[in-house]
C-alpha cells in the first residue's frame, strides 16, 4: 500500500502572482502540500484570475493594505510552513510584513521563498521584466537561436518555469531539510537570472571547448550540426528530430535514411564531424526526409538506436489522451494525480477559502471572520471578538 505524498500536511501560503510563483505552488500541491493562495479582493461576481496553475489549491481574498486583512494574514502565517512571495524587492516590507523582521519572528519555523525576476541587487533590481529579459541578462538567451538571426527564446519555459518556479521549489525543499534537523525556518532568496544561468552551466562550460566555441547556431548542439536537429517530412508541417551524435548511432541513422556514410559527404577526404561537411550533409538529409511522411519515418526508426523520434504536437498528445505524469515517480509515496492536464481551470478569488480557514484555524464565517467590500471586490477581515 502506498504512503501519502511526501509533502502531506505541509501548509503553504501562496501570494498570488504570475507563472513562476503559481508553478512553485502547484509543484508543492502536487506532492501533497495544502496550498492556500492569497488573492486580491474579488469574490463570486468578479471574473476569475488568469492563473491556470490552480490544481489542489484554494483561495482567500485579502486586502493587505488594510489592518483587518493583515490580521487574517498573520493568523495564517502562524500556522503556515511556507510562504511564496512573488513580489518585487521591498513590497512586503512596505506592507509591514518583512519576512525576517516580522514573519520569521512571529513563526520561527516559517520558510519564505522570495522569487524575483532580476537579482535582488544590482542595476536591474528595481525594474520590471519578463522571462525574455531575465533570460537575456543571464547570458543564456544569447546562446539560443539560428545563425545570423536574433536570439530566439523558447517561449517562457526557461526563466519563468525552470529557472524560476522550479528552482524556487528546490529552495523550499532544501530549507525543509534544514528545518527537519534545526527546527528553524529561513528566507530563501530565489531569482530567475541566477536560476536560469545555473541551468545553463554545462553549455557555458562547453563554450571553452571546440564543441561550442563557434558563433550561435554553428555548433554541435545549437543547430549547427546536421545530425543533431529537426527535419520536415513529406507531410508539410510534420517533423522528425535527430540526435545521432555518437558514431554507432550515426551509422544506424544513415542506414535508416537509405545511405552509405560516403553518400552524405561532399568529398571523400571530409569526416562527419568536420563543420565543412555539414552544409552538404544538411542538404542531403533535408531532401531525403521530404520523401516520406512522418508516420513512414516513424515506422523505419522506431525500435532502432538511430536517435530519431517524431516531433509530437500538444494537440496530438491531447487527442490521444496522453498520460501526464509527475516529474518523478516515487514508488512508495507518489504525488497527487495531475488534474486537468490539457485545460487549466481559472480560480475565483476566495474560492474554497472558507474550508481552508476552518481546516487551518478552526474559523467560521460570521463567528471569526466576515467579508467586506463591494460586490466583485470582497475581502476577508477578522472579527474583533475572535479569540482564535
Amino acid at each position: 500500500m502506498s504512503a501519502s505524498p511526501p509533502l502531506t500536511g505541509l501548509k503553504v501560503l501562496e501570494l498570488a502572482g504570475l507563472a513562476p510563483g503559481p508553478f512553485c505552488g502547484i509543484l508543492l500541491a502536487n506532492w501533497g502540500a495544502d496550498v492556500l493562495r492569497v488573492d486580491r479582493p474579488g469574490g463570486p461576481q468578479a471574473p476569475p484570475t488568469n492563473d491556470l496553475l490552480t490544481s489542489h489549491k484554494a483561495s482567500v481574498a485579502l486586502d493587505l493594505k488594510t489592518a483587518a486583512s493583515v490580521e487574517v494574514f498573520l493568523s495564517l502565517i502562524d500556522k503556515a510552513d511556507v510562504l511564496i512571495d512573488p513580489f518585487r524587492p521591498g513590497v512586503l516590507e512596505k506592507l509591514g510584513l518583512d519576512p525576517e523582521k516580522v514573519l520569521l519572528k512571529r513563526n520561527p519555523r516559517l520558510i519564505t521563498v522570495r522569487l524575483t525576476g532580476f537579482r535582488r541587487d544590482g542595476k536591474y533590481s528595481a525594474m520590471a521584466g519578463h522571462d525574455i529579459n531575465y533570460l537575456a541578462v543571464s547570458g543564456v538567451l544569447g546562446m539560443l537561436g539560428a545563425k545570423d538571426t536574433p536570439p530566439l527564446p523558447p517561449a517562457n519555459i526557461l526563466a519563468d518555469f525552470a529557472g524560476g518556479g522550479h528552482v524556487a521549489f528546490t529552495g523550499v525543499l532544501l530549507a525543509l531539510i534544514h528545518r527537519s534537523t534545526s527546527g528553524k525556518g529561513q528566507v530563501v532568496n530565489s531569482n530567475m537570472v541566477d536560476g536560469v544561468s545555473y541551468l545553463g552551466m554545462f553549455p557555458r562550460l562547453l563554450t571553452k571547448e571546440a564543441m561550442w566555441s563557434g558563433p550561435r547556431g554553428t555548433n554541435t548542439l545549437d543547430g549547427g550540426c546536421p545530425y543533431y536537429g529537426s527535419y520536415e517530412t513529406k507531410d508539410a508541417g510534420k517533423y522528425m528530430s535527430v540526435g545521432a551524435l555518437e558514431p554507432q548511432f550515426y551509422v544506424e541513422f544513415i542506414k535508416g535514411l537509405g545511405f552509405k556514410p560516403e553518400d552524405v559527404l561532399a568529398h571523400k577526404d571530409l569526416k562527419r564531424d568536420d563543420p565543412k561537411a555539414w552544409p552538404y550533409m544538411r542538404q542531403v538529409f533535408t531532401q531525403r526526409f521530404k520523401t516520406k511522411t512522418r508516420k513512414e519515418w516513424e515506422a523505419i526508426f522506431d525500435g532502432t538506436d538511430a536517435c530519431v523520434a517524431p516531433i509530437l504536437e500538444h494537440k496530438e498528445m491531447e487527442a490521444s489522451n496522453y498520460d501526464h505524469r509527475p516529474i518523478v515517480e516515487l514508488t512508495v509515496s507518489p504525488g497527487r494525480k495531475v488534474d486537468r492536464p490539457w485545460k487549466g481551470q481559472p480560480m475565483r478569488s476566495g474560492e474554497g477559502g472558507d474550508a481552508r480557514l476552518d481546516q487551518w484555524l478552526g474559523w467560521k464565517q460570521g463567528r471569526d471572520f466576515d467579508v467586506q467590500g463591494r460586490s466583485g471586490s470582497e475581502f476577508l477581515v477578522k472579527k474583533a471578538k475572535s479569540k482564535l
